[in-house]
């Protein structure tokens, strides 16, 4: 150990010894006071009360004390926010519906959350609020175990229906109170119905060829099996559909590939007019068969949308071609590009798209739902046209990634008109 360490030591003890001392400087003074008044009330020396303060003053120099910054941190903490937090403002503060209620099933306080859904509760019995069985048997338990039951599902019918979660509990310990906690799993709920139904609509739409093609399988190694005929036209109805299955499968792989991606890059833009130019070009030969002409009202300059050039294009094959199909009775169709009319201030430019066909129309309780996936205005019609019953959802979907719309006007025997709008690039 160097020669300097001890003088170091000595030095720092020191600091430590004028810092504690300055830090109680009012307690000493006081204390000074005080000895002195009392050894010359009771004819003491001066050097007792010397000795006396000099004793506390060393006492106080080898004392820990709080600095400043401690003492700051001790009043912070008292003054934390969440210490002012109140139970009030903490249940407003939670989105799902709350309930707190007494031993007697009785409403002492509910959220925000809860009023609206369920209307004035406060001071409500709940037993006789919530008279579904499930939710009686939970109240039920809660009171009588005060513990945790598993949750139940419990559905409000009204205004809407909507389908909750309930967990309850008690609060604290020694509290006499609980709490109902409402999760709303109505939007879940109906991703299911909707999975589900895909399900079985996609079952549907592959298990009809298949169930074709097995059939004339069995035929051809059967009794058509010398007739070269039958073998021919069998053949081009299989052909017919394996292209259908190899479509609808290219259709759900579409879809899927959307719905996992439901955000598009920014930046992507092109070129509607030569977009649909493009795809009117694709279809001629579609057209001519259909004994349709696709007449273009189209702008020599271009027209630039938000969206990518690839999905875009898909977009309008769909529309397209849905009213070459569709609207062939019609004998023509129209394509026309456009910017929309100005925006109110501040509001983002828009072009329109319009593909119109002169067909039959669509009724007007259909239109709603034809951009549904599986959903056909005409099953029979659709397949015949070799429709797969998801182009309109694909264009629905390609539209909402790039924060744009599908509208759709029509009336029975005068065509429909389908307008796609885009925000301007």
């Amino acid at each position: 150990m160097s020669d300097a360490d001890p003088e170091s030591a000595a030095a720092g003890f020191a600091r430590i010894a004028a810092g504690r001392l300055a830090e109680a400087r009012w307690t000493l003074a006081a204390a000074a006071v005080a000895i002195a008044g009392v050894t010359f009330a009771a004819g003491g020396s001066w050097l007792v009360a010397i000795a006396a303060i000099a004793a506390v003053a060393c006492v106080a120099a080898l004392t820990p004390w709080r600095t400043r910054a401690m003492r700051l941190a001790e009043a912070t903490a008292v003054r934390s926010p969440i210490d002012r937090l109140s139970a009030l403002r903490l249940a407003a503060a939670v989105s799902d519906p709350l309930v707190v209620f007494d031993r007697s099933a009785t409403v002492v306080q509910a959220n925000p959350a809860a009023e609206a859904v369920f209307g004035s509760l406060r001071g409500v019995d709940l037993r006789l609020r919530f008279r579904a069985p499930e939710m009686q048997e939970l109240i039920r338990q809660t009171l009588d175990d005060a513990t945790h039951p598993a949750p139940v599902d419990y559905v409000e019918r009204a205004p809407i229906e909507r389908l909750f979660r309930v967990a309850a509990s008690p609060v604290g310990d020694g509290t006499g109170l609980f709490v109902l906690v409402f999760r709303d799993q109505s939007e879940a709920r109906r991703i299911d119905r909707m999975r589900a139904d895909f399900i079985a609509n996609a079952s549907h739409e592959l298990r009809t060829p298949l169930a074709s093609i097995a059939g004339f399988i069995e035929t051809l190694r059967g009794p058509a099996r010398n007739d070269p005929k039958a073998q021919a036209r069998f053949l081009e109805i299989m052909q017919a559909q394996t292209e259908r299955m190899a479509r609808l499968i290219d259709d759900l792989l579409s879809l899927s590939r959307l719905e996992m991606k439901p955000l598009a890059a920014p930046g992507q833009s092109a070129d509607l007019v030569e977009v649909i130019a493009g795809v009117a070009d694709t279809l001629t030969h579609l057209a001519a068969e259909a004994g349709v002409v696709v007449e273009r009202n189209l702008p020599a300059e271009p027209v630039l949308a938000a969206g990518s050039r690839d999905e875009l294009t898909q977009v309008f094959e769909n529309l397209l071609e849905n009213a070459i199909k569709y609207g062939r009775s019609g004998g023509r169709v129209v394509v026309s590009v456009a910017r929309a009319p100005a925006q109110a201030a501040g509001g983002r430019p828009q072009v329109e798209a319009s593909v119109r066909d002169f067909g039959p129309g669509i009724s007007e309780e259909h239109i709603p739902r034809v951009t549904e996936r599986f959903y056909r205005v005409d099953a029979e019609s659709s397949r015949a046209q070799k429709g797969t019953g998801l182009g309109l959802a694909i264009v629905k979907h390609i539209l909402t990634r790039y924060g744009g719309r599908l509208s759709i006007a029509s009336q029975p025997g005068h065509g429909a008109a389908f307008t796609v709008h885009l925000p301007a690039a």
